[in-house]
């Protein structure tokens, strides 16, 4: 009897788990890797705190040296519309799609949430390795 009690509080329990985020009115992710070296010319502005645009992705990435060490990286692909232009980086902070107004929050931790009210969809955030002087953006 125990055990039947513990199987069905398990199965409560996963049935229960869910995600706010509807997926389905989301941009699917696709696989990606990226191979960067540090000390080509297009990486310099990212080997102190700062940001570049390279291509790949959806609509282009932003890679962006959080504090010198850390590294995070977006798809400028707008996540809830299809929308033909990249999203632009503003201020510093967030990623901005011209078709709707729609803003994201990036950086360390952050994970591209969605800033502006009832947009449920973050921005595509990949996973950055830093090895030596190489930059692998990978989704997988």
């Amino acid at each position: 009897m125990q055990k039947s009690k513990l199987l069905f509080l398990l199965i409560l329990t996963f049935i229960n788990c869910g995600n706010e985020i509807d997926s389905e009115n989301c941009i699917p992710y696709f696989s990606l890797n990226i191979n960067k070296d540090l000390n080509s010319p297009e990486m310099n502005k990212v080997l102190t705190p700062g940001f570049v645009k390279i291509s790949g992705g959806n609509k282009g990435i932003l890679l962006i040296n959080v504090n010198g060490s850390d590294f995070v990286a977006y798809d400028r692909v707008c996540p809830a519309n299809d929308c033909s232009n990249p999203m632009s980086f503003e201020n510093g902070l967030t990623l901005k799609c011209a078709c709707d107004n729609s803003e994201y929050a990036v950086g360390k931790g952050i994970g591209g949430a969605p800033q502006t009210e009832g947009f449920t969809c973050p921005a595509i955030e990949y996973r950055v390795i830093k090895s030596g002087t190489r930059i692998i953006i990978t989704n997988f």
